[in-house]
Formats: C-alpha cells, sequence, structure tokens
C-alpha cells in the first residue's frame, strides 16, 4: 500500500514536470466554411494512470474525459485499458473572434488577431465554470484588466457561504499556494466586476461546474493565455450543447450535455436537432443514420459522430457501417 503511495507520488511529480503548453491546444484555424480542429487518440492505461492525471496531461476537462469513458473508473482504471482522448472538435457558431466560451462544452476557444501574413490560429482549453445558482452568464464583454500573481478578495456573499461550512475566510488571500486564483487573473468587464478568468490551486477540479461565476483554467493553460490574449479582447460566453458540421460529404454531430435543470424533452431536442441537420447539408443528399443520431443525442459524450453521408441517391436510413 505504501509502495502503491509512493508510485502515485512519483507519477504526480513526474507528470508535473512534463506537463507544458501542448500541441492539442493551438491549431491553424481551418479554411473559410470549415469548422473541425483537432483529432480524436486512444492510449493505453497503466496502473500508475488515472483519468484525472490524463485529463490534464492532455488539456482535457474532468467531464470531457469521463463522458467519453464511461465505463473506466476516474483513479483506478483497469490495467491497460483503452482511453479515448476526445481531441477533435467542431468549433462553436458565430464570430472567430476573441476569446469564446461555450457553456456546454466546458471549453475556451481563442481566436487571436492575425498579424501580417501569419496563419489564422484558435487556442482552445477546457474550463470549469458557474455551478448551479451561480451560472456563468451568457452575452458578450471584454478582458478589463489583467494581473499576475493576484490576491483574492471573496465577496460577503462566498465569505457567508464558507462560514456557514465553517469554513472561516479571510478578507484578502495573498499570492500564494492558497490563493484560488492561481497565478494569473483577467478580469471580465460585466455584472460588478467579479467575473473572471483566472488559473487555480485545484486543477482535479478543471472541467466542472462548480465555480462561484468564474472561469477557472489549468495553471498552464491561463498561463499560456496570459500573454497572448491583450486588454480589450472580447469574450463571448455562449451556451451551445449541440454542434453540427458538414466536412467532406460527411456530416458530424457533437454532442453535449445541458448545463441547466431546465433542459427540453428528448423528443423536442430531436426535432430541433433534425432540423439543424437538414440545414447543414443544404441541397446535398445525404443518407443519414437516424437511430444512430437518436443514440448520440442520448449519450451526450462530446464525441464527434460521423452520423450522415453524401450520396448520389435519395435520401435513406443509412446502416451504420456505412458511416
Amino acid at each position: 500500500m505504501l509502495r502503491s503511495a509512493f508510485s502515485r507520488v512519483v507519477w504526480g511529480i513526474a507528470l508535473a514536470l512534463v506537463i507544458s503548453p501542448s500541441a492539442a491546444t493551438q491549431f491553424d484555424l481551418p479554411a473559410a466554411g470549415a469548422a473541425v480542429i483537432g483529432a480524436d487518440t486512444t492510449i493505453t492505461v497503466h496502473y500508475e494512470n488515472t483519468l484525472a492525471d490524463l485529463a490534464r496531461r492532455y488539456s482535457l476537462g474532468y467531464v470531457e474525459i469521463i463522458h467519453a469513458n464511461p465505463s473506466v473508473d476516474l483513479w483506478v482504471p483497469e490495467e491497460g485499458k483503452q482511453i479515448l482522448l476526445p481531441g477533435r472538435r467542431i468549433l462553436p457558431p458565430g464570430p472567430r473572434d476573441g476569446v469564446v466560451v461555450n457553456l456546454a462544452e466546458h471549453r475556451l476557444y481563442y481566436f487571436p488577431k492575425r498579424v501580417g501574413k501569419e496563419k489564422a490560429m484558435v487556442f482552445t482549453y477546457p474550463v470549469s465554470i458557474g455551478k448551479m445558482g451561480r451560472t456563468t452568464p451568457l452575452g458578450v464583454t471584454y478582458i478589463r484588466d489583467k494581473a499576475e500573481h493576484p490576491s483574492w478578495y471573496p465577496t460577503a456573499s462566498i465569505r457567508k457561504e464558507h462560514a456557514d461550512r465553517g469554513d472561516l475566510l479571510p478578507a484578502v488571500v495573498g499570492p500564494g499556494p492558497d490563493n484560488p486564483l492561481g497565478e494569473f487573473k483577467m478580469r471580465l468587464a460585466m455584472g460588478d466586476g467579479t467575473y473572471e478568468i483566472h488559473g487555480t490551486n485545484n486543477p482535479t477540479a478543471v472541467g466542472l461546474a462548480i465555480t462561484h461565476g468564474c472561469v477557472r483554467m489549468y495553471p498552464e493553460d491561463v498561463a499560456t493565455l496570459f500573454p497572448l490574449a491583450p486588454v480589450g479582447t472580447k469574450v463571448r460566453f455562449v451556451n451551445v450543447p449541440v454542434k453540427v458540421a458538414w466536412i467532406d460529404g460527411k456530416l458530424l454531430l457533437e454532442v453535449h450535455r445541458p448545463i441547466d435543470a431546465q433542459a427540453e424533452s428528448f423528443e423536442l431536442e430531436f426535432q430541433r436537432l433534425s432540423a439543424l441537420l437538414r440545414a447543414a447539408v443544404g441541397d446535398a443528399r445525404v443518407a443519414i443514420h437516424w437511430d444512430y443520431v437518436r443514440e448520440v443525442l442520448r449519450q451526450a459524450s462530446g464525441v464527434i459522430a460521423t452520423v450522415g453521408i453524401e450520396t448520389g441517391g435519395p435520401a435513406v436510413n443509412v446502416p451504420r457501417e456505412a458511416l
């Protein structure tokens, strides 16, 4: 038992040493009309790997890796188990400008301005968002100011919440390992100025709906984003649980679980999705596997699925093995 614990400590230290801005976070922006970046990969897990370790190493959130691997234990995955790392994504709809946070996806996208003949790029990172009753608001704002090694000034409501649990917070928490803001924060010009994009001293929780409305990032991810996104950068919050793309004659579907308790009925969601899929393909003749569409909608794993293919004949319910 002591040996196992020691192995986990050693693995944690080794993991911390290799964590750096990952190639899985930076992509060339697809050409106009295209909307898919990245690739899914599969790795073999060993006893010292936890899904939480792997999530951070590959810039995935807690929810992302769990939903993509529902049969795998988070902390004690089976030796030799195949783990899916969902790195293929459909870009959120709307302007590719500044920061876009898709709450349903628990993910941030940053589209920096091009300089000269530079390639158009997109950076993407998993994030934590506001919990029930403290939801992160939708809308458009901008980065008002930035701070390195910030102090934390918990609001009166946060201090009361902690006090009710017997945890008395000071009026100010200075920089250091006890500061939940981590090493970097970017304050947003929305609400009363308490909404921020910041790091964390609890990276295991990145990817959950757990904050008081702020956007929380892995320490290494926010350290990369902080110098890239200047003060004044536009920030757009959206809630898009279903994303669709029509690429190279294939109809792609990416579904995430709703973030609120007011999710519509399955049948109503399916009706809306049907219209969305048909709009995506335009005048193309497409064979769609509607039973598979229903399955993808129910599972809401966040993993892109091919649910239709272009065909020269009339639209039919194509067999899944043909996709």
